[in-house]
């Protein structure tokens, strides 16, 4: 009955459903290792940036280039404030608004981004207060630069002048005269009535769309090896069906898998006892 497991066809089936199988469980446990991971380094997230809290500012260059480590942990830099812009449609406690960016011309010729606030509503520069004259010190959570798409951070172009959709370098080195840092922070204690920005997480840590995506992707190659399984079955038993029926004379031989004719016509033609 089950001999046609070994025609050459079924070797094939076998060898592929072999080798499919565990490919797709280990497939599925690296991307569920990888939603892990991100879980794991969202909570190191937070806890780094409650110990950020109680530490003391060090200077910008001490704390650069941007990293997992040093993101969201205590600046203090010193310049002069220039260029103000806006970035509009960012949300803050469910409500959308804005920041107000203005960049700090620091002693080292660079020019830092700070985001000195939050106010709600459409971005209207003539709401957002104008930033301290001279020379200022300002102590705030260091933060990568943003890649549009990513959390929430806009990708639209077209904006009015005086207002940026990302925080980056990338993004700003054509809409102001100056160099810049890679690099940006979000005031502690916000100027002039607006509402302070917490920090974020660093790349890659937070249960952003890219977890859930490898979390989905997880379940998708378990259904895959679910479904090879499934077939594998459906094919065997059909191949029964279709062996018990040829030897009852039901089906004709023509209407037979032509890798099993052979196999089934001889089973047929031995006597039954």
């Amino acid at each position: 009955m089950y001999r046609f497991l070994l025609t050459p066809r079924w070797w094939g089936i076998n060898v592929f459903v072999l080798l499919a199988i565990p490919f797709c469980v280990f497939m599925g446990s690296w991307q569920l290792s990888r939603f892990e991971a991100r879980v794991d380094a969202q909570r190191d997230a937070k806890e780094q940036a409650q110990a950020a809290r109680t530490e003391a500012a060090r200077p910008l260059a001490e704390m650069l280039p941007v990293d997992k480590v040093t993101s969201g942990k205590q600046v203090i830099a010193r310049g002069r404030y220039g260029k103000q812009l806006l970035v509009p449609d960012r949300q803050l406690d469910g409500k959308n608004g804005y920041y107000v960016l203005t960049l700090l011309r620091t002693d080292g010729g660079k020019a830092l981004p700070v985001v000195r606030g939050w106010l709600p509503g459409r971005a209207d520069s003539g709401r957002a207060p104008a930033a301290p004259s001279g020379e200022v010190s300002v102590t705030g959570a260091l933060q990568a630069s943003e890649q549009p798409g990513d959390n929430g951070v806009s990708a639209q172009g077209g904006l009015p002048a005086g207002q940026t959709a990302a925080i980056s370098a990338a993004s700003l080195v054509n809409l102001v005269p100056y160099d810049l840092y890679d690099a940006w922070i979000t005031l502690d204690t916000a100027d002039s009535g607006m509402t302070a920005v917490p920090a974020s997480a660093a790349p890659d840590t937070g249960l952003d769309l890219k977890a859930f995506q490898n979390l989905g992707y997880t379940g998708e190659w378990f259904v895959f090896a679910g479904f090879v399984v499934f077939m594998w079955f459906r094919l065997l038993r059909r191949e029964v069906e279709f062996a018990k029926d040829a030897a009852l004379g039901i089906v004709p031989e023509d209407d037979q898998p032509s890798a099993d004719r052979e196999d089934v016509h001889e089973e047929a033609s031995t006597p039954v006892r």
